[in-house]
């Protein structure tokens, strides 16, 4: 290390730094989350519709990990979760497991949508505290845990099955009555979380400050 390196590093402000690696606290809560999303699994899927893209649960608990750790934490803890699918776990709703539901399966895109609807949930909702409101953040969750799930989920059924997007775009409307209860679930449940522990999820700050 040269000696401009370590001025650099003794001049940058502690906090800083500390948020760039993980504490033990960080690890637990990411492991919990991802129990979480693999618990909610348990009750099954429902099939509906001829794409043949299964309704679950486990999608609330992807929202919930993205609202309520933030975008870092929120998506390692559903990165957890889908390498342990991959690895032959069966994780996902229905006891699926292995990397044939993230390659050809026909919603193999939507686990990949779940990591960016977390990213997308918890850093947005890092701007929106430490006052979180209902309706903004009732848009920030449907931002990220349905348009930007589904903004990669609806190709990748399209292309797998062969269809045209539209297709699956119509085909994927089905999602949207309950995709729209777990956004109100997840932020009537957030609120009460940030209230009652405030701080959960480190406000951003300007690198100037």
């Amino acid at each position: 290390m040269t000696s401009s390196t370590r001025s650099v590093a003794a001049t940058e402000p502690r906090d800083t730094r500390s948020r760039r690696s993980l504490t033990a606290r960080d690890l637990a809560q990411i492991a919990v989350f991802a129990a979480l999303i693999a618990a909610l699994g348990l009750p099954g899927a429902l099939s509906l519709g001829a794409t043949g893209v299964p309704l679950t649960f486990q999608t609330l608990g992807v929202m919930l990990a993205g609202a309520l750790l933030g975008a870092r934490k929120g998506f390692l803890s559903v990165l957890l979760v889908l390498v342990l699918t991959a690895a032959g776990l069966p994780l996902l709703s229905g006891g699926r497991g292995g990397l044939v539901w993230f390659t050809t399966s026909p919603s193999a895109g939507y686990p990949y949508g779940w990591l960016l609807g977390a990213a997308v949930i918890g850093a947005l909702t890092a701007l929106l505290l430490p006052k979180y409101r209902f309706w903004p953040a009732l848009a920030v969750t449907a931002l990220g845990g349905i348009v930007a799930v589904y903004l990669i989920g609806v190709p990748v059924t399209a292309l797998n099955l062969g269809v045209p997007l539209w297709v699956a775009m119509i085909d994927a409307t089905k999602f949207l009555p309950g995709d729209l209860i777990k956004v109100v679930v997840t932020v009537v449940v957030a609120g009460q979380v940030h209230r009652a522990y405030p701080g959960l999820i480190p406000r951003r700050q300007n690198a100037s400050a």
